[in-house]
């Protein structure tokens, strides 16, 4: 072979190498989807015109033209979704009781919280004990009653012993912190000895409520609730069967309202580890399309020692999609109610109901970061969030992030303490709101100062706290489980359905703010930060597709948003019809 056709093969050969080293690469780096669109990316509000996925990961997010190089033909699915809405990261739910809601609907009664006595006695648990007895079941159990429509002086015990005596009837209240029940139960607990008179009338962290004689009325507050509810047949209320039938209900929920990151606020609320077994089983076999963040809780009354076993105990269940490391405690109880832990006090001369004291809260917090759990605190008066961060602040490690749940009321040098030490709050944002009516009796309720006051969230943001959403399902009070719902409330301080005036209108936060707290602070809660929250180039695609540009769509419109399909790890899991 001479010198020119030698070059001229040689030339030929590395065309040939080159386009196929080409298409290799074109091969590896083809996308299985692509999406344009609007793109928040909840990455510093950085907003992008598309991106592209592959093997559930964002390989790229950029500009249209970027994106278009990783589209291959016959097999890279492309979603043009400009001018249809947002495009948005998963969002996620930092605290809510899904697997209560869902339990109380399958093995009891959730009533209207319009509802008042009268017919609750005469027409909600008639019909509640009738469903248990037909189900052959020991006990009613139910939820939903308004406390400001049920009078505390009443003898509850007797009206529930005239409709049932020979089963344990528990009913709580639509927040979860007060209960009714009949004269069995009350037996069971110890509460009222089999003669009929007072037995255990104190219980930690919680109110017995009584009659003129010292005998317990049935009301409960607080731990004494959860206390009362300990005697109930928890094993047959959430069952293993139960809490996987309830399993593909709640994925359902989540997914349509665009929820792909979930913490579960008190995971062993029926006293037993079967939700954590049904989760388990199935995210085993292929069917969970959202992480699930579990709880163990640890009551007043319960032993410490033995609960923070618990605890560490159902890090067995964890799994790809399913983490376990934190322990629930109550601080106090609810600032509307008078049990939240306040200063200055109540009108009336009271302070609320503090469970725990700040010696007992730092030896736990100290016991449960060494043990590798994070404190997950139902928090809601400013005395209380003060002793909880003081807890925090002597015994807890910084990179555990330790966390107040809900929040109504903060002291203000409070605030940088909690920034400077690294601790959370996942906040009832979806609470910054108040119909007149509540507006009227909380300036009688609460203290001069604080009776305008509620659910702070700008100072969060301007302090550089972790602040995340929540929206405590079944314990709405009246306000949205949807992201968007709780959106609108926290940019204007009014829920859509009242007619009131805006509730602290000067902690309202901006519409990115939302979405930062409905998405990446989320992630960063649940340790998830670095795999999903946000839409950047190696982390899980989970991404929503939202029927309006809720950045810029008129403010009063934001609640009519809702996902038209939700994607969990680059696959679509829920679309709209």
């Amino acid at each position: 072979m001479n010198a020119k056709k030698f070059l001229s093969y040689i030339t030929v050969m590395c065309v040939v190498i080159s386009i196929g080293m080409l298409v290799g690469c074109k091969s590896n780096d083809s996308a299985d989807l692509v999406v344009y669109g609007k793109i928040f990316t909840s990455e510093g509000g950085q907003i992008v015109e598309a991106f592209a996925v592959k093997d559930g990961k964002y390989i790229y997010v950029g500009d249209k033209a970027g994106a278009e190089a990783y589209i291959e033909e016959g097999k890279t699915e492309v979603v043009d979704y400009t001018g249809k809405g947002l495009v948005m990261p998963g969002c996620g739910n930092a605290h809510a009781h899904y697997s209560l809601g869902y339990a109380i609907q399958s093995a009891g009664t959730v009533m209207d919280r319009a509802d008042g006595v009268d017919k609750f006695i005469k027409e909600i648990v008639p019909a509640a004990v009738k469903k248990a007895k037909d189900n052959k079941a020991n006990v009613v159990f139910g939820s939903g009653w308004d406390m400001m429509k049920f009078p505390k002086d009443l003898c509850y015990r007797k009206l529930l012993d005239e409709v049932c005596s020979d089963i344990p009837i528990y009913f709580a209240d639509e927040e979860g912190h007060k209960g009714l029940a009949n004269t069995i139960l009350l037996k069971k607990a110890g509460l009222i000895k089999e003669d009929g008179s007072a037995g255990k009338t104190e219980v930690r962290g919680g109110e017995v409520v009584l009659d003129a004689d010292g005998i317990p009325t049935g009301y409960v507050k607080e731990q004494a609730g959860t206390y009362v509810r300990s005697f109930l047949d928890n094993e047959y209320l959430f069952s293993v069967d139960v809490a996987k039938a309830n399993m593909a209900g709640i994925q359902e929920q989540l997914l349509s309202e665009g929820y792909t990151m979930y913490q579960d606020g008190y995971s062993s609320y029926f006293f037993n580890d079967n939700f954590y077994k049904a989760a388990q089983q199935m995210d085993q076999a292929g069917d969970m399309h959202f992480v699930l963040g579990t709880a163990w809780e640890l009551d007043s009354w319960m032993d410490v020692d033995k609960t923070l076993e618990k605890a560490v105990a159902t890090k067995k269940y964890e799994t790809a999609h399913i983490k376990t490391n934190w322990l629930k405690m109550f601080m106090d109880g609810t600032v509307e109610s008078g049990t939240g832990f306040i200063d200055p006090v109540y009108p009336d001369g009271h302070q609320g109901i503090p469970n725990w004291s700040e010696e007992e809260l730092t030896e736990i917090t100290r016991k449960a970061n060494e043990k590798g759990i994070t404190m997950h605190v139902h928090v809601m008066g400013n005395k209380g969030v003060t002793r909880i961060v003081n807890a925090y602040v002597k015994a807890g490690k910084k990179e555990m992030r330790n966390t107040l749940v809900h929040v109504y009321g903060v002291s203000e040098p409070d605030y940088q303490r909690m920034a400077d030490n690294n601790i959370y709050v996942t906040s009832g944002m979806l609470w910054h709101h108040c119909d007149s009516v509540l507006q009227k009796e909380l300036l009688h309720i609460l203290p001069e100062g604080m009776n305008h006051k509620g659910y702070p969230m700008k100072s969060f943001f301007d302090h550089g706290i972790n602040l995340s959403s929540h929206s405590d399902f079944p314990a709405l009070c009246g306000a949205p489980d949807d992201p968007f719902g709780i959106m609108e409330i926290v940019v204007t301080g009014v829920y859509y359905t009242e007619q009131a005036k805006p509730w602290w209108p000067e902690e309202c936060i901006t519409r990115e703010q939302a979405l930062t707290a409905l998405t990446i602070n989320v992630a960063r809660q649940m340790f998830l930060e670095n795999e999903r929250g946000s839409i950047k180039t190696g982390k899980y695609a989970d991404f929503l597709l939202v029927t309006k540009d809720v950045l810029t769509c008129p403010v009063t419109e934001i609640h009519e948003a809702k996902p038209a399909a939700t994607y969990f790890e680059g696959k679509q899991v829920f679309k709209s019809e």
